[in-house]
Order: structure tokens, then C-alpha cells, then sequence
């Protein structure tokens, strides 16, 4: 790293770390209760001269960015993912040469990716502004909404440094379940209308499907009950089907090499079915994000090239066939046509096809692919029973499990965030697989550390 990068990561404010090496189950718990308060607060703070807020269209992409569109909490963990992940491509394509088994070399990756994390505050602010995603209102200077933005991207940055060192899991996982958390307690609970106002005595419907359930019923209206439920009933089976593909996993016997495992005492390397975790359902959510957001440009321009909205909905062309229909709403209402399935097809194939691409392209360039993963079992010392000790049969083998699994992997969580969206649940497919390989990472770290606990040797190959 050059030597002015050096002294300019030397010189940012950082979260400083406990004294202690492990810090008590109460004290995890009060930082990250104090952090996840301090987001929702901030989340609800509206942002000072705000004019046109164009952003508010995009709300499934606020959802994966743990933001909150026209809050100081607008650019959410967008610059910290965007600098994490052009860093690890770097990385993984060896651009840029660290020692992640070092101290020093996760040292320097930490300060440049905090350092990276502020460029992109300060660029993204002064985009959302410029481009008028985030307008002012007349007569008022630009700088005034850039600079709250800076702002809240800032406490982002730090927020998660906090959760990092003195809480539970990582910050930017802890913003997005934040966010689907608030997003579904609001669709299925919240008394409100689409309007803001208390529903209940207005005439209009609230938002969340529980309560509409029950007035519809009580009004004795069975179609909008049957649509509650199916939202709630959706949800929850995709919640359930998350689970158990995330908990399904290979693991391969290692033992250390020249000792023989005892029975009873061997350790395992576990590779995930989902074995890129979200980042391709992450990847092919932003990119339609970013389809819709060019749509909409040349829709405003006028050059629909990409199709038309119809208000907030897609309504003609390729975006059109890029938006999720809802088979069982429009089935219970009555207004199903055969055109529906096709799209929805068409809607699936291009999520499945889209997570499979990702996955293949970030295993190979994320140090994930076999030849990456033997290396790392060959500078822990680890090797599998009754092979050789060579990195070649090592890559061999775990090429047999590998490939497989990134594709079917790829395939399960594309199907799964699709079937979300045309089925109808409460919150879009992304949201929910997010959430819930964010718990699920949350119990497997609680896991990995006894696994630590009983195997010493193995902080060295777990970086820790």
C-alpha cells in the first residue's frame, strides 16, 4: 500500500476496541440494543430543506441497503457494502496483495476499506442530490442536504464499528434485519392507512394484513380476508423453506496432518448448499434496481426504451417483464389471465439465471473456488484422512462439491427470492432470504466459537 495511504488511514477516527480479549454476553448485548435503537431513532429523523423525494420509488432497494429514503439514514450501508465488496474483489483476484491470516494484513485491509467507505459517502451524497434523487426545496442550497448525508453515512461508518468490536455480528447485518424487521411488523401489524392516517374511522384500509384480515372478516368481506392471509400465509413458508436450505450443508473430515483423527474428535469443514450465501441475490436485486432506475431516466427523457410506468408499477416493455406479478392476489381477485404465468416465468428465469451467473462470478473471484479453499487447509495443516498431502488432491476434491453446490446453491436462493414475489408475501423474496441468513450466521458464529474453544489450533484458520 503506498505510503500516503498509510498516513492518511493512520489519521481517521476509528472505534476503539475492548482491553478485555472477550467481552461478557450483557456487555454484546447493551451496545448492540444502544446501536439498533440509534438507527431506528435516526431512521425517523426527516431530512432538513427536503423537496422531491424521487428515491421513495425504490423501496425494495432501501430494504437491502438498510436506508430509509428522505432520512439522514438515506445512504444506509450502501457505501460500506460497495467499498467491502470492490475490496474483496481486489483481493480475491490478487489486485491487491494482504495476508488475511495476518493481524497486520486484516489491519491494513480494515483501514482502507473504512477509507473507501467515506470516499463513496461523499461521492453517493453528492450523486443522490445532483442527479435529483434527493432534491431540495426552492431557494435552498444543494450543500445543506449533501452535507446531512455525509452525516448519517458517517455515524453508518461508526454504528458498525461499534457492533463490530463491543456488540453481536456486524453492524451491516444488524441494519438490514432492522430494516425487513420494520418493514414486516408494519405490513402485517401497523393500524395506520396508506396515507399515514389511523385507519380505523377514516373509511380506508390499514396496512398491515392482520388487521385488514380481521375488519374483513367482521365486515364480512371473505375476498380481502383470503388476501390478508395469503400475504401472511406467503411470508411465513418462505421463512420456513430459507431456513432449512441455509441449514443445509456438506461437511467434508479433516484431521491434522501426521495425526489421526479420534473417533469422536474430528473436525469437519462445512460447506453450505447456499454456498455463496446472499451476495448473488443481493447482486441480481441491485441490478434490477438499477434497470428500473435507468427506466424511469429514459422514460423522464423521453426515450422509453425500457418500457413505461404506470405511477409507481411497470406497466410496458422489458421492465414490465422484469417486475414481479402477484399470481395469488390476482387469482383470488379474479383478474388471473394465462399472460400472468408467462411472465411470472420469465420473472423466475431471469432471477435463477441472474444468481447463478453472480455465484459462479464471486466464488471464482472471492477466494471461494477449490484451488483458493485448498491452500487455506494447507497452511492450517489440515488435510482430508486417507488422502495424500498435496494441494492438488485437496483442490480436486473439493471440486467435486464445490461446483455443484454454487450452481444448485445459486439456483435454490433464485427460486426462492422469485416464488416470494409472485406469491405474494408481505415483503419482497430478497428481504426475507437476507433476514434470515443474517439470524442464521448470528447462531453459527455462537456455534464456530465453541468449535474454537474445543479446537485451539483452529484460530489460525478462522482468522481469529
Amino acid at each position: 500500500m503506498p505510503s500516503f495511504l498509510d498516513s492518511i488511514i493512520k489519521i481517521l477516527p476509528e472505534v476503539k476496541g475492548p482491553q478485555q480479549k472477550k467481552l461478557p454476553f450483557k456487555e454484546k448485548l447493551k451496545w448492540t440494543f444502544i446501536i439498533l435503537l440509534a438507527f431506528y431513532i435516526l431512521s425517523a429523523i426527516p431530512l432538513y430543506g427536503l423537496g422531491e423525494n424521487a428515491l421513495i420509488r425504490f423501496q425494495q432497494l432501501s430494504t437491502i441497503l438498510g436506508a430509509s429514503f428522505g432520512s439522514i439514514m438515506s445512504l444506509g450501508i450502501g457505501p460500506i457494502v460497495t467499498a467491502s465488496i470492490v475490496l474483496q474483489l481486489l483481493v480475491g483476484s490478487g489486485i491487491l496483495k494482504y495476508d488475511m491470516a495476518s493481524h497486520e494484513g486484516k489491519a491494513k485491509f480494515q483501514g482502507l476499506q473504512n477509507l473507501l467507505s467515506i470516499v463513496f459517502v461523499l461521492f453517493e451524497a453528492t450523486i443522490y442530490v445532483i442527479m435529483g434523487g434527493l432534491s431540495p426545496q426552492e431557494g435552498l442550497s444543494p450543500l445543506i442536504l449533501i452535507f446531512q448525508l455525509i452525516l448519517g453515512g458517517l455515524l453508518v461508518i461508526y454504528m458498525d464499528g461499534v457492533i463490530n468490536k463491543w456488540g453481536f455480528g456486524s453492524g451491516i447485518s444488524l441494519f438490514i434485519v432492522a430494516g425487513v424487521a420494520s418493514q414486516l411488523m408494519i405490513r402485517i401489524f401497523s393500524p395506520l392507512s396508506q396515507s399515514g392516517v389511523w385507519a380505523f374511522g377514516s373509511g380506508q384500509p390499514p396496512v398491515g394484513a392482520l388487521l385488514v384480515m380481521v375488519t374483513s372478516l367482521i365486515n364480512q368481506d371473505p375476498r380481502g380476508a383470503l388476501l390478508a392471509f395469503a400475504g401472511i400465509a406467503a411470508t411465513v413458508i418462505i421463512f420456513i423453506f430459507a431456513v432449512y436450505s441455509q441449514a443445509m450443508k456438506v461437511e467434508i473430515p479433516l484431521s491434522f496432518g501426521g495425526i489421526r483423527s479420534i473417533r469422536g474428535h474430528g473436525i469437519r469443514w462445512p460447506l453450505k448448499f447456499i454456498y455463496t450465501s446472499n451476495i448473488p441475490v443481493i447482486l441480481i436485486a441491485a441490478l434490477l434496481a438499477n434497470i428500473q432506475l435507468w427506466a424511469r431516466l429514459l422514460e423522464n427523457a423521453g426515450k422509453p426504451l425500457l418500457g413505461t410506468f404506470s405511477g409507481n408499477t411497470p406497466s410496458t416493455g422489458i421492465i414490465a417483464w422484469l417486475f414481479p406479478p402477484d399470481l395469488v392476489g390476482s387469482f383470488i381477485r379474479g383478474s388471473f389471465v394465462s399472460i400472468d404465468l408467462a411472465h411470472a416465468f420469465v420473472y423466475s428465469l431471469f432471477l435463477i439465471a441472474g444468481s447463478v451467473v453472480f455465484s459462479i462470478f464471486w466464488v471464482n473471484t472471492a477466494g471461494m473456488d477449490a484451488k483458493s479453499q485448498a491452500k487455506q487447509m494447507m497452511a492450517s495443516g489440515l488435510q482430508i484422512p486417507g488422502f495424500r498431502r498435496d494441494e492438488r488432491v485437496l483442490e480436486r476434491l473439493l471440486n467435486r462439491y464445490i461446483k455443484p453446490l454454487t450452481i444448485m446453491g445459486a439456483i435454490a436462493i433464485g427460486f426462492l427470492a422469485a416464488t416470494a414475489d409472485v406469491i405474494g408475501a408481505l415483503t419482497n423474496g430478497t428481504s426475507i432470504l437476507l433476514s434470515v441468513m443474517i439470524i442464521y450466521r448470528l447462531y453459527e458464529d455462537i456455534a464456530q466459537q465453541h468449535m474454537v474453544d474445543m479446537h485451539p489450533a483452529l484460530r489460525k484458520m478462522m482468522g481469529e
